[in-house]
């Protein structure tokens, strides 16, 4: 056993709603690519996965099927995710030998069938030994918060399915509040405005790219237009319209507003010293969503307090599994329970 574990492959994976990151020890942040997998319909075999399945996507044909296997933060399709993840595991080891070990972040509201689920994709993927943690205790982690302190921080992880807000202190949550308005709600929002403002049809990835172009949280100093390709609705052809950043920050604005009315319920529900922290210290934005443009500045502006973007918040999550792995002992406390050793 000393030899194997000598050898063995200690690895963490942010596995996200919209992209899975891997972090393997000794090298860091192996792969970063789209939760996204094609697969043959009849036999359920997988054809591509990540950036390779994106590519395909709103452009297959009738026997093949791009899906996301992973919604909400969670798994929605077992067969499919499992497959995923050895696919990733495999394609960011570059090696025979197994992942003995695995850390994986899991959304805080996650459930026990939820957890679970997470657990048995990635022993049936090979690891002898599934160690879960929730995202923002990760998100902390990894942008060099002393979780352990006796200190309040606050962190706003904003993903593509959930949104994890929490206050944390002594190693763990102290108060928490997860839901399920993300990067793909606000994608969601942008496909609706323009069947609806425009009677133009657009895809998924074509909502994801308007987002990070032209999306926003606030005025902008100067606004933005955007063409967009799609479907007329009434005529059926493809065609072009012009949007402009304010009518997109019109669309994206109810699910702006949900995002920072839980961040505003969480701080209400939190214990007088720790905001008194917060009111130090303020607010840290990681994930995907932090890049949306104004964010920290709406959050600020509603809620009077500091807002920080981390350095590289795609990475924070993944990056903070990655610290767990490597020091288990020293971070046990922030292990969920119903681990296995």
């Amino acid at each position: 056993m000393g030899l194997f574990s000598l050898f063995a492959n200690d690895i963490a994976i942010d596995l996200g709603t919209a992209n899975t990151l891997i972090w393997v020890k000794g090298k860091g942040v192996v792969l970063s690519e789209p939760s996204i997998v094609a697969f043959d319909k009849n036999t359920k075999k997988i054809i591509a996965i990540g950036n390779d399945a994106r590519e395909m996507q709103g452009k297959t044909h009738r026997e093949l099927q791009v899906v996301r296997p992973m919604r909400d933060g969670v798994i929605a399709d077992f067969e499919i995710a499992e497959g995923m993840l050895r696919a990733f595991i495999k394609k960011s080891m570059n090696s025979w030998i197994p992942s003995r070990r695995i850390v994986i972040s899991v959304p805080s509201g996650i459930t026990e069938v939820e957890k679970r689920a997470v657990r048995d994709s990635a022993e049936h993927a090979g690891a002898k030994e599934v160690h879960l943690v929730a995202e923002p205790m990760a998100a902390a982690i990894g942008i060099g918060l002393s979780v352990d302190a006796p200190v309040g921080d606050m962190i706003i992880d904003i993903g593509g399915g959930t949104t994890e807000i929490a206050v944390i202190a002594l190693s763990g949550i102290v108060q928490e509040e997860s839901i399920r308005i993300a990067g793909d709600e606000l994608n969601s929002a942008i496909i609706q405005h323009f069947k609806k403002g425009h009677n133009l049809l657009i895809g998924e990835r074509t909502a994801e790219i308007i987002k990070c172009e032209v999306g926003s949280a606030m005025p902008l100093k100067q606004e933005l237009v955007v063409r967009v390709k799609g479907r007329d609705l009434i005529g059926g052809l493809p065609t072009t319209v012009e949007a402009s950043s304010i009518e997109i920050r019109e669309a994206l604005e109810e699910s702006i507003n949900a995002i920072v009315e839980a961040v505003k319920v969480t701080l209400e529900r939190t214990p007088p010293e720790l905001a008194a922290d917060i009111l130090d210290r303020g607010i840290m934005l990681t994930g995907g969503g932090a890049l949306l443009k104004g964010l920290d500045a709406r959050i600020r502006k509603e809620t009077n307090l500091p807002v920080h973007v981390a350095e590289d918040p795609l990475t924070a999550v993944v990056r903070g599994t990655g610290a767990i792995m490597e020091n288990l002992h020293h971070y046990g406390k922030v292990i969920l329970k119903g681990k296995k050793y």
